[in-house]
């Protein structure tokens, strides 16, 4: 009877609407899971027949998601990873460059305290001799923070270096989602779950690079990078590495057989962040610091050169300046003592002529690269300067993305999360739906049983 199979139908389509709020329900808490539902549709009566219908149908499950929101996801966590990747650096070398006892004005101002101090009494030999340990005292300082902008580079190196396995793990599961959801699709099997994960997969990715994602008609996803180098391709995977063959670090993607090179500021996430922190901060940043030493000791060396020490004998350097290995990259030369100070201009103990031309050294101007020509007692308050600026604007675009990112996974789950209360009242409805269609089932029999009675 008609009426049995379209109560029939109903029940069975009922039931398929509950096992999908089932399933949600079950996984209210379960990371990056979307929410399923199912697509019902009347099925129309015969051809030719006076029918209302022959009862419903699960025309097809439906995975609920809006592809332009987890692209917005998947960007705005390239943007966060960029960020959140450069900033413990740059608070470091704020920190360390800014303290008032470890930084280069401390030093440099100490130095120049000490010369200015044996001004009043040019032939004191404590004055003298404390102009020398404020020169060991100066050297260090360059030194110690010269070491920590190395430690930053080992430190972004392994960092690097660390995240280049991770990278390559990623893509090859990705291509290997790929593989299973195009085999899984072809069998009709609910890829849903399979979805979800390699969704996950890309947005992990997406932390440590900037990437494109193309939609293919057979279900898999396409993955590029943001600068356009392919990452995965259907069921074929790129991998990432670091050629070291050329001397300076090149970052590459092997593709097909096919090496693509990479600008590893320009890829977005953490690898922008670390290649963008490294070559636009650090690296001038060092750079600066070993000018600035060379160019104070140089000064200095040259005006000694030009005055006499106290028994009338030409000045000797004061500095040396290293490679910036082991010894670091400024160090009091070798056996350097007070009674070498050149501090005479004519060789009369007690003229202090020299001394005043090494005094005004400080207010000279040297080139930075990072600052460009600024007085020497005032480089280091630049570099400073520039620093923190950079931390400040990181910072800045780090909260912004921060929040970007929120929004877009708040957006994300607005869409594909499970909603508790939504859940809750599908339940009611589809158990209204089933048991309303099993009434149906009833009152058929009944009928049915009543027209067997007629001709009993």
């Amino acid at each position: 009877m008609t009426i049995i199979n379209n109560a029939l139908s109903g029940a069975i389509a009922a039931q398929a609407a509950l096992n999908a709020a089932s399933q949600n329900v079950a996984n209210l808490q379960t990371p990056g899971y979307t929410r399923q539902g199912v697509l019902l549709a009347a099925i129309a009566p015969g051809s030719g027949t006076k029918q209302a219908g022959n009862g419903v149908e699960v025309s097809s499950l439906l995975r609920i998601s809006d592809a332009y929101k987890t692209q917005q996801m998947w960007r705005a966590n390239a943007e966060q990873g960029r960020y959140a990747t450069t900033q413990p650096y740059l608070t470091q070398l704020e920190q360390v460059m800014g303290d008032d006892k470890s930084s280069l004005s401390y030093g440099v101002d100490n130095f120049f305290k000490a010369l200015n101090a044996v001004g009043e009494e040019p032939t004191s030999a404590p004055l003298r001799g404390q102009v020398v340990a404020q020169a060991g005292a100066l050297a260090e300082s360059f030194n110690s923070i010269y070491q920590v902008t190395r430690n930053q580079q080992l430190s972004v190196q392994q960092q690097r270096d660390a995240i280049v396995p991770k990278f390559n793990t990623l893509t090859q599961n990705i291509a290997a989602l790929n593989t299973r959801i195009v085999a899984a699709s072809a069998t009709g099997t609910n890829v849903s779950s399979l979805i979800d994960e390699r969704d996950m997969a890309i947005d992990s990715l997406s932390q440590l690079a900037a990437l494109e994602v193309l939609e293919q008609p057979d279900g898999s996803r396409a993955v590029s990078l943001k600068s356009g180098q392919p990452l995965v391709v259907g069921n074929q995977a790129a991998s990432l590495g670091i050629d070291t063959s050329g001397g300076t670090p090149q970052m590459q993607v092997t593709f097909a057989r096919s090496v693509y090179g990479v600008d590893d500021t320009a890829v977005g996430g953490q690898i922008g962040g670390l290649g963008t922190f490294e070559k636009n901060v650090l690296q001038p940043l060092q750079d600066s610091i070993v000018s600035m030493a060379s160019q104070l000791a140089t000064r200095i060396n040259d005006q000694l050169g030009a005055g006499t020490d106290s028994a009338g004998n030409p000045g000797k350097p004061m500095f040396a300046i290293n490679g910036g290995g082991g010894g670091g990259i400024l160090s009091v030369s070798a056996g350097y003592s007070a009674d070498d100070l050149a501090l005479s201009a004519d060789g009369t103990p007690g003229d202090s002529a020299n001394l005043q031309m090494l005094v005004d050294i400080k207010n000279q101007t040297i080139t930075l690269g990072s600052v460009g020509t600024v007085i020497l007692g005032d480089a280091d308050t630049q570099l400073v300067g520039k620093l923190a600026i950079d931390s400040q604007q990181n910072k800045s675009l780090l909260n912004t993305a921060t929040t970007i990112r929120q929004q877009s996974e708040d957006d994300w789950a607005a869409t594909s999360g499970v909603n508790r209360d939504e859940e809750a009242m599908n339940l009611v409805e589809f158990q209204n739906m089933y048991q309303a269609n099993m009434k149906v089932i009833a009152v058929a029999n009944s009928l049915f049983d009543a027209t067997l009675a007629m001709f009993g």
